[in-house]
Parts: structure tokens; C-alpha cells; sequence
């Protein structure tokens, strides 16, 4: 079954390694059929700062009102991006601080902790590169940024089934390395996860 694919791209240079990755995933996906619209963060314009917190409401830049409806459409959101400080780069903390908005992603219920989530029914693939062996960035550090995405940011507008895919470290590593991780990703494309 096809599905539509949000893919978005986290990295702010183009020539990165994160963009072939992305290439390769939607190189797979395409070939199994699936529909896909891509959100290249480093090409919209918007302000990234959430200037007043959630106390007044900014105006939406036309870039971010289009990314709001290709992340709506899609049925599975795929986030490409290197884990910097063990976290997300900064251009990416500020799409989703704009995005995902309460009354978009999310609602906040009255006098109530509690909250809708507005993304359920919809599955995340998270490709994200480092600059360390992926099992030390678990086991010394507890993969922060993986949390923060995951369960912090996906589980908590409704994302549950959350997959992530660590390649690392991409620093010093070889061209069978890269080669090898682009079949993967293409692979993880055609069978839409």
C-alpha cells in the first residue's frame, strides 16, 4: 500500500551528506509507488525565533502555511538531519517551534495538563547522522536528541510509531561507509518506513 511521504530535510547545507541520504530514501520510496513532497528547511523563508513563547500568536510565513499542509497531508514523516550539541541543528529547532503550533499539531484542553494530539494515525522515520560511533552516543549520552524527537515532539502530537535510523560517525568515515548507508536508506524507501 502506498503511502504519502512527507520527507524533510534538517541539514542547513545542501551539499551535505544529508541531502544524498534523502535523495536515496526518496529515490526508494518513489519506486514502490509512494507519493512524495519534500520540506527543504534551508530554502524557506520564515523567521525560526518563537518570538513571544506561546503568549501571542506571529503571523505565518507563506513557506511555513505550505510545510503545515504537506505535514497534514502525509500519512508518514520522514526527518533527515545531523545531531549537533545532541540535538537538532538550530534552523530545524525553529521550523518546529513555528509548525507545530497548539490548534495545528496539538490542543490544549481547559483547565486541564492534558491535551488532543491532531498527528495520530501517522508513522515517523527519523534519519539522523553523527559524528560518533551510534552505540556511544546511546550508551554515554542516552541519545538526546532521539528522546527529544521521538517522544518528546512525535509521541507528543500523536506520532506513535516512531522508527530511527543512526548512522555514525559520518567525520573520517570512508566512501564504502557512505556508499553502504545510501543502499540502506534506499532500501528503508522502498519499503516506506
Amino acid at each position: 500500500m502506498s503511502k504519502r511521504i512527507a520527507l524533510i530535510y534538517g541539514h542547513p547545507d545542501k551539499e551535505s551528506y544529508n541531502y544524498a541520504l534523502a535523495e536515496a530514501y526518496k529515490k526508494g520510496a518513489i519506486a514502490s509507488g509512494n507519493e512524495i513532497q519534500e520540506i527543504i528547511i534551508a530554502d524557506l523563508d520564515f523567521n525560526p525565533n518563537l518570538q513571544y513563547g506561546y503568549r501571542k500568536r506571529m503571523e505565518l510565513e507563506s513557506d511555513l502555511l505550505k510545510s503545515q499542509e504537506i505535514l497534514k497531508w502525509a500519512n508518514h514523516l520522514v526527518w533527515i538531519y545531523p545531531v549537533w550539541w545532541g540535538s537538532v541543528p538550530a534552523i530545524m529547532k525553529g521550523f518546529l517551534d513555528r509548525v507545530l503550533l497548539p490548534g495545528f499539531a496539538f490542543s490544549k484542553r481547559e483547565n486541564s495538563l492534558w491535551w488532543d494530539k491532531h498527528f495520530t494515525g501517522k508513522t515517523a522515520r527519523i534519519i539522523c547522522t553523527l559524528d560518533q560511533p551510534s552505540w556511544y552516543y546511546k550508551w554515554a549520552y542516552g541519545g538526546p536528541s532521539h528522546k527529544a524527537m521521538k517522544k518528546l515532539t512525535m509521541h507528543f502530537i500523536g506520532v506513535k510509531k516512531v522508527r530511527i535510523t543512526t548512522i555514525g560517525p559520518i567525520r573520517l568515515s570512508k566512501e564504502k561507509f557512505r556508499v553502504k548507508w545510501l543502499k540502506n536508506v534506499e532500501k528503508l524507501g522502498r519499503l516506506s518506513r
